[in-house]
Protein backbone atom coordinates (compact mmCIF):
# COMPACT_ATOMS: atom_id res chain seq x y z
CA UNK A 1 0.00 0.00 0.00
CA UNK A 2 1.43 3.61 -0.75
CA UNK A 3 2.03 6.14 1.64
CA UNK A 4 -0.42 8.13 0.31
CA UNK A 5 -3.28 5.53 0.41
CA UNK A 6 -2.41 5.20 4.50
CA UNK A 7 -2.31 8.61 4.70
CA UNK A 8 -5.78 8.78 3.07
CA UNK A 9 -7.12 6.78 5.71
CA UNK A 10 -6.16 8.70 9.02
CA UNK A 11 -5.86 8.99 11.74
CA UNK A 12 -5.90 5.05 11.44
CA UNK A 13 -3.17 2.65 12.67
CA UNK A 14 -0.06 4.67 10.82
CA UNK A 15 -1.64 7.80 12.27
CA UNK A 16 -1.61 6.32 15.90
CA UNK A 17 1.64 4.99 15.66
CA UNK A 18 3.10 8.07 14.56
CA UNK A 19 1.55 9.74 17.26
CA UNK A 20 2.90 7.17 19.76
CA UNK A 21 6.47 7.01 18.60
CA UNK A 22 6.38 11.41 18.81
CA UNK A 23 4.75 10.86 22.83
CA UNK A 24 7.66 8.43 23.38
CA UNK A 25 9.97 11.10 22.02
CA UNK A 26 8.78 13.84 24.29
CA UNK A 27 8.84 11.38 26.97
CA UNK A 28 12.29 10.36 26.27
CA UNK A 29 12.99 14.78 26.39
CA UNK A 30 10.87 14.74 29.71
CA UNK A 31 13.39 12.06 31.63
CA UNK A 32 16.36 14.34 30.27
CA UNK A 33 15.24 17.73 32.04
CA UNK A 34 14.51 15.78 34.97
CA UNK A 35 17.68 13.56 35.14
CA UNK A 36 20.37 16.41 37.00
CA UNK A 37 17.79 16.52 39.55
CA UNK A 38 18.92 12.80 41.43
CA UNK A 39 22.54 13.37 40.05
CA UNK A 40 23.02 16.57 42.27
CA UNK A 41 25.40 15.51 44.46
CA UNK A 42 27.41 13.39 41.98
CA UNK A 43 27.16 16.18 39.19
CA UNK A 44 28.61 18.63 42.31
CA UNK A 45 30.78 16.58 43.67
CA UNK A 46 32.27 15.48 40.21
CA UNK A 47 32.71 19.04 38.69
CA UNK A 48 33.68 20.72 41.34
CA UNK A 49 30.46 23.44 41.68
CA UNK A 50 27.83 25.14 43.72
CA UNK A 51 24.25 24.75 43.47
CA UNK A 52 24.40 28.37 41.03
CA UNK A 53 26.27 26.87 38.96
CA UNK A 54 24.77 23.49 39.03
CA UNK A 55 21.29 25.35 38.14
CA UNK A 56 23.40 26.60 35.13
CA UNK A 57 24.40 23.31 33.91
CA UNK A 58 20.74 21.80 34.51
CA UNK A 59 18.89 24.95 32.84
CA UNK A 60 21.42 24.39 29.63
CA UNK A 61 18.93 21.75 28.44
CA UNK A 62 15.97 24.17 28.83
CA UNK A 63 18.22 27.38 27.00
CA UNK A 64 18.31 25.14 23.60
CA UNK A 65 15.03 24.24 24.02
CA UNK A 66 13.50 27.61 24.80
CA UNK A 67 15.63 29.11 21.85
CA UNK A 68 14.31 26.64 19.10
CA UNK A 69 10.70 26.18 19.91
CA UNK A 70 9.73 29.30 17.70
CA UNK A 71 11.88 27.73 14.92
CA UNK A 72 10.89 24.65 15.22
CA UNK A 73 7.28 25.21 15.08
CA UNK A 74 7.64 27.54 11.85
CA UNK A 75 9.48 24.65 10.36
CA UNK A 76 6.94 22.27 11.42
CA UNK A 77 4.50 24.57 9.90
CA UNK A 78 6.13 24.18 6.67
CA UNK A 79 7.77 20.83 6.34
CA UNK A 80 6.06 18.40 8.51
CA UNK A 81 7.68 15.88 11.17
CA UNK A 82 9.37 13.24 9.70
CA UNK A 83 12.49 14.85 8.89
CA UNK A 84 12.45 16.98 11.57
CA UNK A 85 11.90 14.60 14.88
CA UNK A 86 14.49 11.73 13.37
CA UNK A 87 17.17 14.26 13.11
CA UNK A 88 16.13 15.79 16.57
CA UNK A 89 16.60 12.01 17.69
CA UNK A 90 20.01 11.92 16.65
CA UNK A 91 21.20 15.25 17.80
CA UNK A 92 19.78 14.11 21.71
CA UNK A 93 21.92 10.69 21.28
CA UNK A 94 24.49 12.94 20.43
CA UNK A 95 24.26 15.19 23.09
CA UNK A 96 23.81 12.67 25.42
CA UNK A 97 27.38 11.03 24.30
CA UNK A 98 29.15 14.08 24.96
CA UNK A 99 27.80 14.60 28.72
CA UNK A 100 28.63 11.18 29.29
CA UNK A 101 32.09 11.21 28.80
CA UNK A 102 32.62 14.84 29.76
CA UNK A 103 35.52 15.65 31.95
CA UNK A 104 35.12 19.16 31.92
CA UNK A 105 32.37 21.43 33.23
CA UNK A 106 32.46 23.32 29.28
CA UNK A 107 32.05 19.75 27.83
CA UNK A 108 29.53 19.09 30.18
CA UNK A 109 27.59 22.25 28.91
CA UNK A 110 27.76 21.57 25.58
CA UNK A 111 26.54 17.90 25.84
CA UNK A 112 23.16 19.25 28.16
CA UNK A 113 22.92 21.95 25.59
CA UNK A 114 23.01 19.10 22.50
CA UNK A 115 20.27 17.35 24.48
CA UNK A 116 18.30 20.47 24.94
CA UNK A 117 18.01 21.13 21.00
CA UNK A 118 17.37 17.64 20.21
CA UNK A 119 14.34 17.52 22.59
CA UNK A 120 13.13 21.04 21.71
CA UNK A 121 10.95 19.24 19.00
CA UNK A 122 9.45 16.70 20.78
CA UNK A 123 6.33 18.31 22.19
CA UNK A 124 6.16 20.59 19.36
CA UNK A 125 6.58 17.64 16.71
CA UNK A 126 3.72 15.71 18.91
CA UNK A 127 1.31 18.33 18.44
CA UNK A 128 2.37 18.57 15.36
CA UNK A 129 1.16 14.68 14.27
CA UNK A 130 -1.96 15.06 16.19
CA UNK A 131 -2.75 18.37 14.13
CA UNK A 132 -2.02 16.84 10.99
CA UNK A 133 -4.21 13.71 11.27
CA UNK A 134 -6.86 13.93 13.43
CA UNK A 135 -9.81 15.83 14.73
CA UNK A 136 -9.76 19.59 15.99
CA UNK A 137 -12.26 18.54 18.39
CA UNK A 138 -9.43 15.86 20.27
CA UNK A 139 -6.40 18.24 20.39
CA UNK A 140 -7.01 19.43 24.21
CA UNK A 141 -7.30 15.14 24.86
CA UNK A 142 -3.87 14.70 22.47
CA UNK A 143 -2.39 17.20 24.07
CA UNK A 144 -3.01 16.07 27.26
CA UNK A 145 -2.17 12.61 26.08
CA UNK A 146 1.61 13.94 25.44
CA UNK A 147 1.82 15.34 28.88
CA UNK A 148 0.57 12.15 30.40
CA UNK A 149 3.83 10.10 28.10
CA UNK A 150 6.39 12.92 29.23
CA UNK A 151 5.27 12.68 32.84
CA UNK A 152 5.82 8.85 32.95
CA UNK A 153 9.48 9.71 31.86
CA UNK A 154 9.48 12.42 34.43
CA UNK A 155 8.53 9.42 36.61
CA UNK A 156 11.70 6.95 35.23
CA UNK A 157 13.49 9.95 36.27
CA UNK A 158 12.89 10.02 39.50
CA UNK A 159 13.23 7.07 42.01
CA UNK A 160 13.35 4.17 39.09
CA UNK A 161 16.40 6.17 37.76
CA UNK A 162 17.93 7.12 41.05
CA UNK A 163 17.82 3.13 41.90
CA UNK A 164 19.68 2.96 38.79
CA UNK A 165 22.52 5.51 39.44
CA UNK A 166 23.90 3.78 42.65
CA UNK A 167 24.53 0.73 40.74
CA UNK A 168 26.08 2.01 37.55
CA UNK A 169 26.74 5.43 37.62
CA UNK A 170 25.13 8.69 35.88
CA UNK A 171 27.84 7.73 32.52
CA UNK A 172 26.63 4.84 32.07
CA UNK A 173 22.64 5.76 32.59
CA UNK A 174 23.68 8.58 30.09
CA UNK A 175 25.27 6.20 27.46
CA UNK A 176 22.02 4.12 27.62
CA UNK A 177 20.35 7.53 27.02
CA UNK A 178 22.24 8.10 24.17
CA UNK A 179 21.27 4.51 22.46
CA UNK A 180 17.42 4.86 23.43
CA UNK A 181 17.49 8.20 21.23
CA UNK A 182 19.29 6.70 18.16
CA UNK A 183 16.65 3.58 18.64
CA UNK A 184 13.60 6.62 18.47
CA UNK A 185 15.20 8.15 15.66
CA UNK A 186 14.43 5.15 13.57
CA UNK A 187 11.15 4.71 14.82
CA UNK A 188 10.18 7.74 14.01
CA UNK A 189 11.80 7.63 10.71
CA UNK A 190 9.36 4.90 9.86
CA UNK A 191 6.14 5.63 10.94
CA UNK A 192 5.71 9.33 10.86
CA UNK A 193 4.76 10.86 7.82
CA UNK A 194 4.80 14.81 6.85
CA UNK A 195 1.03 14.92 5.68
CA UNK A 196 -0.84 16.19 2.68
CA UNK A 197 0.71 19.44 0.90
CA UNK A 198 -2.71 21.05 1.58
CA UNK A 199 -2.14 21.51 5.29
CA UNK A 200 0.41 22.97 5.41
CA UNK A 201 1.85 26.41 5.76
CA UNK A 202 1.12 28.49 2.24
CA UNK A 203 2.18 31.94 4.13
CA UNK A 204 6.09 32.46 5.08
CA UNK A 205 7.78 31.60 8.37
CA UNK A 206 8.01 35.28 8.95
CA UNK A 207 4.60 36.31 8.10
CA UNK A 208 2.82 33.23 10.58
CA UNK A 209 5.46 34.57 12.98
CA UNK A 210 4.25 38.14 12.90
CA UNK A 211 0.17 36.64 12.93
CA UNK A 212 1.06 34.59 16.37
CA UNK A 213 3.60 37.64 17.65
CA UNK A 214 1.16 40.53 17.21
CA UNK A 215 -2.07 38.57 18.93
CA UNK A 216 -2.47 39.99 22.49
CA UNK A 217 -3.98 36.36 23.36
CA UNK A 218 -0.57 34.76 22.36
CA UNK A 219 1.12 36.38 24.75
CA UNK A 220 -1.53 35.82 27.89
CA UNK A 221 -1.30 32.04 27.31
CA UNK A 222 2.33 31.80 26.91
CA UNK A 223 2.51 34.12 29.95
CA UNK A 224 0.26 31.41 31.95
CA UNK A 225 2.63 28.59 30.70
CA UNK A 226 5.41 30.43 32.35
CA UNK A 227 4.27 31.27 35.48
CA UNK A 228 2.27 27.97 36.22
CA UNK A 229 5.00 25.70 35.05
CA UNK A 230 8.38 27.51 36.74
CA UNK A 231 7.26 26.46 39.91
CA UNK A 232 6.91 22.37 38.58
CA UNK A 233 10.30 22.99 36.62
CA UNK A 234 12.30 24.57 39.68
CA UNK A 235 11.00 22.01 42.16
CA UNK A 236 9.96 18.43 40.46
CA UNK A 237 12.95 18.76 38.23
CA UNK A 238 15.88 19.65 39.93
CA UNK A 239 15.24 21.05 43.81
CA UNK A 240 12.67 19.16 44.91
CA UNK A 241 14.29 15.46 45.90
CA UNK A 242 17.16 18.01 47.43
CA UNK A 243 14.77 20.02 49.64
CA UNK A 244 12.53 16.49 50.57
CA UNK A 245 16.59 15.13 51.70
CA UNK A 246 17.25 18.54 53.90
CA UNK A 247 13.83 18.82 55.34
CA UNK A 248 12.63 15.16 56.14
CA UNK A 249 16.01 13.45 56.40
CA UNK A 250 15.24 10.84 53.14
CA UNK A 251 17.56 8.88 51.21
CA UNK A 252 17.90 9.81 48.09
CA UNK A 253 15.68 7.28 45.81
CA UNK A 254 13.12 7.70 48.72
CA UNK A 255 13.31 11.48 48.14
CA UNK A 256 13.03 11.34 44.61
CA UNK A 257 10.06 8.74 44.58
CA UNK A 258 7.71 11.34 46.50
CA UNK A 259 8.76 14.14 44.52
CA UNK A 260 8.00 12.02 41.64
CA UNK A 261 3.94 11.96 42.97
CA UNK A 262 3.73 15.34 41.23
CA UNK A 263 4.47 13.63 37.51
CA UNK A 264 2.11 10.69 38.57
CA UNK A 265 -0.68 13.50 39.42
CA UNK A 266 0.30 15.36 36.36
CA UNK A 267 0.40 11.99 34.05
CA UNK A 268 -2.88 10.88 35.44
CA UNK A 269 -5.17 13.84 35.19
CA UNK A 270 -3.66 15.70 31.91
CA UNK A 271 -5.75 13.45 29.43
CA UNK A 272 -8.59 14.29 31.89
CA UNK A 273 -8.38 17.45 31.55
CA UNK A 274 -7.80 17.71 28.01
CA UNK A 275 -10.79 15.53 27.86
CA UNK A 276 -13.13 17.51 29.99
CA UNK A 277 -12.31 20.84 28.23
CA UNK A 278 -12.62 19.27 25.00
CA UNK A 279 -16.30 18.23 26.22
CA UNK A 280 -17.16 21.65 27.78
CA UNK A 281 -15.85 23.71 25.37
CA UNK A 282 -13.74 25.68 27.30
CA UNK A 283 -10.61 26.61 28.42
CA UNK A 284 -10.16 29.50 30.67
CA UNK A 285 -12.65 28.46 34.00
CA UNK A 286 -9.92 25.00 34.17
CA UNK A 287 -7.24 27.42 34.20
CA UNK A 288 -8.18 29.68 36.86
CA UNK A 289 -9.30 26.83 38.82
CA UNK A 290 -5.85 24.95 38.59
CA UNK A 291 -4.01 27.66 38.90
CA UNK A 292 -5.42 28.74 42.32
CA UNK A 293 -5.20 24.78 43.58
CA UNK A 294 -1.31 25.23 42.44
CA UNK A 295 -0.58 28.24 44.47
CA UNK A 296 -2.48 26.25 47.40
CA UNK A 297 -0.26 23.30 47.01
CA UNK A 298 3.03 25.16 46.45
CA UNK A 299 2.78 27.23 49.77
CA UNK A 300 1.70 24.22 51.77
CA UNK A 301 5.01 22.21 49.96
CA UNK A 302 7.40 25.53 50.80
CA UNK A 303 5.69 27.09 53.75
CA UNK A 304 3.99 24.05 56.13
CA UNK A 305 6.93 22.99 58.33
CA UNK A 306 5.16 20.13 60.16
CA UNK A 307 3.52 17.79 57.53
CA UNK A 308 4.10 13.92 57.77
CA UNK A 309 5.93 12.19 55.09
CA UNK A 310 2.46 10.87 53.97
CA UNK A 311 1.13 14.19 54.00
CA UNK A 312 3.73 16.02 52.22
CA UNK A 313 3.38 12.96 49.45
CA UNK A 314 -0.20 13.59 49.08
CA UNK A 315 0.14 17.48 48.71
CA UNK A 316 2.53 16.80 45.84
CA UNK A 317 0.57 14.14 44.18
CA UNK A 318 -2.11 17.16 44.07
CA UNK A 319 0.23 19.58 43.30
CA UNK A 320 0.97 17.79 39.67
CA UNK A 321 -2.71 16.80 39.13
CA UNK A 322 -3.56 20.36 39.28
CA UNK A 323 -0.92 22.27 37.51
CA UNK A 324 -1.18 20.03 34.82
CA UNK A 325 -3.99 22.66 33.79
CA UNK A 326 -0.92 24.15 32.03
CA UNK A 327 -1.38 21.72 28.78
CA UNK A 328 -4.26 24.39 27.98
CA UNK A 329 -2.01 27.53 26.96
CA UNK A 330 -1.22 25.48 24.12
CA UNK A 331 -4.48 24.87 23.37
CA UNK A 332 -5.43 28.56 23.87
CA UNK A 333 -2.63 29.48 21.65
CA UNK A 334 -3.48 27.45 19.16
CA UNK A 335 -7.17 28.40 18.94
CA UNK A 336 -6.29 32.09 19.56
CA UNK A 337 -4.19 31.87 15.50
CA UNK A 338 -4.85 30.69 12.32
CA UNK A 339 -5.12 26.81 11.62
CA UNK A 340 -1.51 27.84 9.22
CA UNK A 341 0.03 29.43 11.94
CA UNK A 342 -0.76 26.52 14.35
CA UNK A 343 2.99 25.15 15.05
CA UNK A 344 4.02 28.58 15.19
CA UNK A 345 1.73 29.39 17.77
CA UNK A 346 2.51 26.71 20.07
CA UNK A 347 5.83 26.97 19.58
CA UNK A 348 5.84 30.34 20.51
CA UNK A 349 3.99 29.23 23.66
CA UNK A 350 6.30 26.34 24.51
CA UNK A 351 9.35 28.90 24.40
CA UNK A 352 7.57 30.84 27.65
CA UNK A 353 6.98 27.27 29.28
CA UNK A 354 11.08 26.34 28.34
CA UNK A 355 12.28 29.74 29.55
CA UNK A 356 10.77 29.11 33.26
CA UNK A 357 12.43 26.62 33.83
CA UNK A 358 15.79 27.99 32.47
CA UNK A 359 15.50 31.01 34.58
CA UNK A 360 14.18 29.63 38.22
CA UNK A 361 16.38 26.90 38.31
CA UNK A 362 19.40 28.88 38.37
CA UNK A 363 18.12 31.53 40.44
CA UNK A 364 16.59 28.90 42.93
CA UNK A 365 20.58 27.78 43.08
CA UNK A 366 21.78 31.24 43.36
CA UNK A 367 19.74 32.12 46.05
CA UNK A 368 20.36 28.89 48.06
CA UNK A 369 24.11 29.88 47.22
CA UNK A 370 23.63 33.36 48.80
CA UNK A 371 21.98 31.73 51.87
CA UNK A 372 24.25 28.82 51.93
CA UNK A 373 25.76 28.37 55.69
CA UNK A 374 28.91 26.86 54.60
CA UNK A 375 28.78 22.69 55.21
CA UNK A 376 30.00 20.50 52.68
CA UNK A 377 29.81 17.07 52.60
CA UNK A 378 32.05 14.34 50.11
CA UNK A 379 32.96 17.57 48.06
CA UNK A 380 29.28 18.85 47.57
CA UNK A 381 27.62 21.61 49.04
CA UNK A 382 24.94 21.20 51.66
CA UNK A 383 21.79 23.25 52.41
CA UNK A 384 19.21 23.22 55.42
CA UNK A 385 16.40 23.63 55.55
CA UNK A 386 15.48 26.74 56.11
CA UNK A 387 17.85 27.88 52.92
CA UNK A 388 15.65 26.08 50.65
CA UNK A 389 12.42 27.97 52.15
CA UNK A 390 14.00 30.81 51.50
CA UNK A 391 14.92 30.12 48.22
CA UNK A 392 11.86 28.24 47.03
CA UNK A 393 9.44 30.44 48.28
CA UNK A 394 9.63 32.50 45.02
CA UNK A 395 7.40 30.08 43.21
CA UNK A 396 3.87 30.26 44.88
CA UNK A 397 4.87 33.99 44.03
CA UNK A 398 4.18 32.49 40.68
CA UNK A 399 1.36 30.84 40.78
CA UNK A 400 -0.17 34.35 41.93
CA UNK A 401 0.73 35.59 38.65
CA UNK A 402 -0.49 32.32 36.49
CA UNK A 403 -4.31 33.35 38.48
CA UNK A 404 -4.18 36.68 36.87
CA UNK A 405 -2.62 35.78 33.48
CA UNK A 406 -5.45 33.19 33.17
CA UNK A 407 -8.09 35.71 34.65
CA UNK A 408 -7.42 38.12 31.82
CA UNK A 409 -7.04 35.82 28.79
CA UNK A 410 -10.20 35.64 26.89
CA UNK A 411 -11.77 32.20 26.24
CA UNK A 412 -11.09 30.86 22.46
CA UNK A 413 -13.69 29.77 19.83
CA UNK A 414 -15.02 26.51 19.87
CA UNK A 415 -12.89 24.52 17.56
CA UNK A 416 -15.30 22.71 15.15
CA UNK A 417 -17.53 19.28 16.23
Amino acid sequence: MSVKLEEARAPGALAWLAFGFAVAFFCYAFLQRVAPAVMVSDLMRDFAVGGAVLGNLSAFYFYAYAALQIPVGLLLDRFGPRRLMTGAALVCAAGSFVFAVADQLVVAYAGRLLIGAGCAISFVGALAVATTWFPARRFAMLTGMAQAGAMAGAVLGAAPLAALLQTTGWRSVMLGAAALSASLAVAMWLTARDGPSARRSRVGLAGALKVVASNPQTWLAAGFGFFITGPMLAFTSLWGASYLQAVYGLDRPTAAGAVSLSFVGWGLCAPLIGLLSDRLGARRPIMIVGSMLSFCTNAAIIWLTDLSLVAISAVLLINGAVSCCMLLNFVCAKEHNPPWASGAAIGFSNTAVMLSGAILQPVVGLLLDLNWQGAVVDGARVYDAATFRTALSILPICSIVAIAMAWILREPPRPPQ
